[in-house]
């Protein structure tokens, strides 16, 4: 029976490591077209070109692969067992978000779609698409569409069960599984994530502008930041947690089950002098099979020069005035800029 073998697929799913599986269909999402359109329109997409390239299939999973009928949605915690806010009070340290301290989430979480995905196939037939990040599927609403929470405030999905701390992946399938009832809002009159943001990137409840948010500008962004905006970035050298830190939801956090997923001790609160020196081969030792390792040595030292600028520690100085010659003009840029700050 369907229903029995949904049964099942739930308790393959967290006997694998996932902490939830929901479903819902492809068509499920109605709203999303527009609202991304909207999104590409205002240009709150940044440099993020893939976005309006293939607005087709990701305002429309249906239209990534028409013959799917079931959605199966995934979360997997990666709640942190330290307070990530508490490395923005350590100038001379980089805060790195949460989720890029330690493993690639993209491989693990892959790695276990497949796994699911492969038991499905063995258990009922049909045929299968596994997605995790890295392809035009609009994760978050078919999150919220299937169950597993909703988009809060700042965008990110929130459980009632799980805070905001976990990955998404998916398994598209053609088999014709029950669906689950969507999550209701419940963030009421909160506004912590909006007004903790240092950028102010979400314009109004519910609406994120990607050019003022610091995830996207030390990750996505490339060449110098806005003058305005870097002064506002802090430490924060790769991501940011502030807005999912202080998501009153986390109390109900669920401890992440895997290990490679805590963070690494180097990675907890490193210093920037040291950070800044790493050359293209050390940059790619020391983020081997990290998140970070995408974006380059030059972007990461760049993010870094930033975060020197923004210290206020006069002995970080000299180390910004070794860059200021760098083969690489947008790192050169920013440790002119940081020189010129610590005067």
């Amino acid at each position: 029976m369907i229903s029995d073998l949904k049964s099942r697929l739930v308790s393959e799913a967290l006997e694998i490591g996932f902490d939830a599986c929901r479903i819902c269909r492809p068509w499920d999402v109605p709203q999303v077209p527009a609202r991304l359109q909207t999104f590409v329109d205002e240009g709150r997409h940044g440099q993020m070109g893939w976005m309006a390239e293939r607005m087709h299939w990701r305002g429309n999973p249906n239209a990534l692969w028409p013959e799917a009928k079931s959605v199966i949605m995934l979360s997997e915690s990666y709640a942190p067992e330290h307070d990530p806010l508490e490395i923005l009070q350590h100038p001379d340290r980089g805060a790195i978000s949460v989720y890029a301290q330690n493993k690639d989430y993209h491989d693990l979480v892959k790695k276990r779609l497949k796994r699911l995905a492969r038991w499905l196939i063995a258990e009922s037939g049909g045929e299968v698409k596994v997605f995790v990040d890295t392809a035009p599927v609009p994760e978050k609403p078919l999150g919220a569409a299937a169950g597993l929470g909703w988009q809060g405030k700042h965008t990110n999905l929130v459980s009632r069960q799980m805070g905001n701390w976990f990955f998404l992946g998916s398994v598209f399938t053609t088999l014709d599984l029950p669906a689950d009832e969507a999550e209701v809002d419940h963030c009421g009159s909160c506004s912590s994530c909006l007004d903790i943001c240092p950028t102010k990137a979400f314009p109004a409840p519910y609406q994120l502008d990607a050019r003022r948010c610091i995830s996207y500008l030390t990750i996505e962004h490339k060449g110098p930041v806005d003058e305005e905006l870097r002064a506002l970035i802090g430490n924060r050298i790769y991501g940011c947690d502030d807005c999912l830190a202080v998501c009153p939801w986390n109390k109900f956090a669920v401890d992440a089950r895997e290990l490679r997923y805590a963070a690494r001790e180097e990675l907890r609160s490193p210093h920037l002098a040291e950070l800044a020196r790493l050359d293209d081969a050390g940059f790619r030792a020391m983020f081997s099979g990290s998140p970070i390792k995408r974006i380059g040595r030059d972007r990461f030292v760049r993010n870094v020069l930033y975060a020197i600028g923004n210290s206020g520690l006069k002995e970080l100085r000299v180390v910004a005035q070794d860059f200021t010659e760098d083969p690489d003009a947008t790192v050169a840029d920013a440790a002119r800029w940081a020189h010129a700050r610590l005067v």
